[in-house]
């Protein structure tokens, strides 16, 4: 049996429609949440938990320690110098280890290490919490447009022999490269110098 031409057309125009809502929406939509999935916070604990720092560059090793006065500073420099550290500057570096995102995650051998620079990294930040427990974070170079950092969390070989490799935000770099001066209390000169008294002078006898 010979279909009419228009029934044809109409045959066709729904299989198209049909085939456009499976892969857009159907496929596509879980496509789009398999990359939301993707984009994930890259460590789970809070600010309050984390007790101390240790920042490590190649220029320096830095060692944090949370005050164990509630007063500021909040933050405490124990080496390489020991002193009160600039509150603002720990203060970026915590917001983006609590509330970072990884944009991606890649699944790449162990072996390939060195074509991310996480062999030799930039940057290595070891977190210890109040309850002991221990994370790291290792950044290595920039991706192929500089929009993120090659890096990887709390580090360890999965079944398959492969590790994972993040993407996050280049403002790490940003705030774990800094000279030792930038990490120290800035100098409070709101409190001035009493003023200098001059003595009058001796007055001497005229003759």
């Amino acid at each position: 049996m010979k279909l009419p031409r228009t029934t044809l057309i109409l045959i066709l125009l729904a299989l198209g429609l049909g085939g456009f809502v499976y892969f857009y929406e159907i496929r596509g939509a879980t496509q789009r949440e398999e990359i939301k999935e993707q984009k994930q916070q890259i460590f789970s604990f809070r600010e309050d938990d984390v007790q101390s720092l240790t920042v490590k560059t190649k220029k320096l090793t830095l060692n944090l320690e949370r005050s164990p006065e509630s007063s500021n500073p909040k933050w405490l420099i124990k080496s390489p110098i020991s002193g009160p550290a600039n509150d603002a500057i720990v203060s970026y570096l915590m917001d983006l280890l609590v509330k970072g995102n990884s944009d991606r995650t890649l699944s790449t051998p162990a072996k390939e290490l060195g074509e991310f620079a996480l062999d030799q990294p930039q940057a290595t930040i070891n977190i210890t919490l109040k309850n002991r427990q221990s994370h790291q974070l290792i950044l290595g170079k920039s991706n192929f447009n500089g929009r993120f950092l090659y890096a990887q969390a709390d580090p360890a070989a999965k079944p398959d022999g492969n590790i994972n490799v993040l993407l996050v935000s280049t403002d790490f770099a940003n705030a774990v490269n800094r000279e030792l001066s930038e990490w120290k209390q800035p100098v409070d000169n709101s409190q001035k110098l009493p003023p200098l008294t001059i003595p009058n002078p001796t007055p001497t006898n005229s003759k």
